[in-house]
């Protein structure tokens, strides 16, 4: 093989690698293990990490309760091993659970078609500033601080290669909140869309009808952008977004590291020949009967590939699944009480803390660490075996000294008081 790529040795293959991410040693393994030992061993070594640990860490991935029943489903083999619905005919199962998945997401956003998932929430929202740049004929981005900052990366890196223009506009100190002033003086001719997260980074809900007055104002679109699914069963959906993007981890979806994950994207039906991806339309079959089929599926391998929509053409349709049979498991109501849940957990959690913003929040809010460093109280809370939030000066120095904290309906009094315990010592 090396001799084919025309190299000497293996080294050579992991050339363009920098060398702080390469071993450069043998596994710290004891010799002579058998493959079972090995198992056994790092099965052992997973236990130890992962019992008995409580976790306030949000910030874009969510520790929610995943109905048994999801997995059960998602892991029958109808589903499991089809990896594609091409043939449409044939894949009236896959289909039919993508149409209702359609059909959930439109509801919970208030939008009026979705695709058939997205990778992630991070990748949904370069291709919808794509899918604004295709409607309006602009190429510059307005962006606010408070979408996640790692979302804000990965746009970047498709402006960096698309040769897009990004402009990021800040804060309000004190709720948290859009500087709505300076998006204002921000946005201009050019503008192709205005791109908000709510609730945002900092877990504060966003006005989004003033955000949405001031884009269409300059004949811009407005993107929502979400990471806590949840909070859309108690929030007013953003209608007056022209097109909503998001990450659907919430719903039964393992935090595993970071992924799979499922995104999401929905928009207005007058969007919807610009919308990426795939879309399942309901239909009659020869005989009559109610039947589903891919439609509109403007992608690399149906259409000119100039003419396609589709960047990412695949999607993440197994793990979609699985947040469409949470949706059916918890229903209407089961998912206010759920989002009921987690608001009034966060709630109790930020009494008596030091709040850094006081524009409402969700289930996740930022807390000034009063003297220690956000490293210094997430290592007493973890002698505690407990997982505090996220140290946000990584992200924003301004904020080198606050934390952010998640509450979600796993988190337990006695856990929420040692917390509180800690932060407030």
């Amino acid at each position: 093989m090396l001799s084919v790529c025309g190299l000497d040795s293996l080294e050579q293959l992991y050339a363009h690698l920098p060398e702080e991410t390469k071993l450069n040693r043998p596994l710290a393994l004891d010799p002579g293990k058998s493959e079972y030992e090995i198992y056994d061993y790092f099965k052992a070594r997973a236990a130890e990490n992962a019992d008995g640990y409580a976790s306030f860490l949000g910030a874009g991935v969510y520790s929610h309760y995943r109905p048994v029943l999801c997995d059960v489903i998602a892991s029958r083999g109808e589903f499991l091993t089809s990896y594609t619905p091409y043939q449409a005919e044939m894949a009236q199962g896959t289909l039919t659970s993508i149409f209702e998945f359609q059909t959930m997401i439109c509801q919970l956003t208030g939008m009026e078609v979705a695709n058939a998932s997205m990778y992630d929430g991070s990748t949904a929202v370069p291709e919808a500033a794509m899918m604004a740049m295709r409607i309006t004929g602009r190429e510059h981005i307005v962006v606010a601080s408070s979408v996640h900052p790692e979302y804000r990366q990965v746009l970047g890196t498709y402006a960096r290669n698309g040769r897009w223009d990004i402009d990021t506009f800040g804060y309000d100190a004190q709720s948290g909140r859009l500087n709505l002033a300076e998006l204002e003086a921000k946005i201009g001719e050019r503008t192709a869309c205005v791109i908000v997260q709510s609730p945002n980074f900092f877990g504060v809900v966003e006005q989004i009808p003033a955000a949405a007055a001031l884009a269409h104002k300059h004949g811009a679109l407005l993107v929502v952008v979400f990471t806590e699914a949840v909070s859309l069963a108690l929030l007013e959906p953003p209608r007056e977004a022209d097109i909503v993007v998001g990450e659907l981890q919430s719903f039964a979806i393992s935090p595993s590291y970071g992924g799979p994950f499922a995104g999401v994207m929905a928009t207005k039906e007058k969007f919807m020949r610009q919308i990426p991806g795939r879309l399942v339309g309901e239909t009659k079959d020869a005989n009559g009967n109610r039947a589903f089929c891919l439609t509109l599926s403007t992608r690399e391998q149906h259409i000119r590939r100039e003419k396609a929509t589709s960047n990412i053409c695949t999607n993440q349709a197994l793990i979609a699944l699985t947040a469409t049979v949470f949706l059916s498991v918890y229903g209407k109501e089961g998912l206010r009480e759920l989002a009921l849940q987690n608001l009034s957990k966060a709630h109790y959690l930020s009494a008596g803390l030091k709040r850094k913003f006081d524009g409402p929040f969700f289930n996740e809010f930022v807390v000034e660490c009063g003297g220690k460093t956000p490293e210094a109280v997430n290592s007493a809370l973890l002698e505690k075996q407990i997982v505090g939030g996220l140290p946000l000066g990584r992200f924003y120095p301004e904020l080198a000294d606050c934390v952010l904290l998640c509450a979600t309906e796993m988190s337990k009094r006695a856990e929420m008081d040692l917390v509180r315990g800690t932060l407030e010592a």
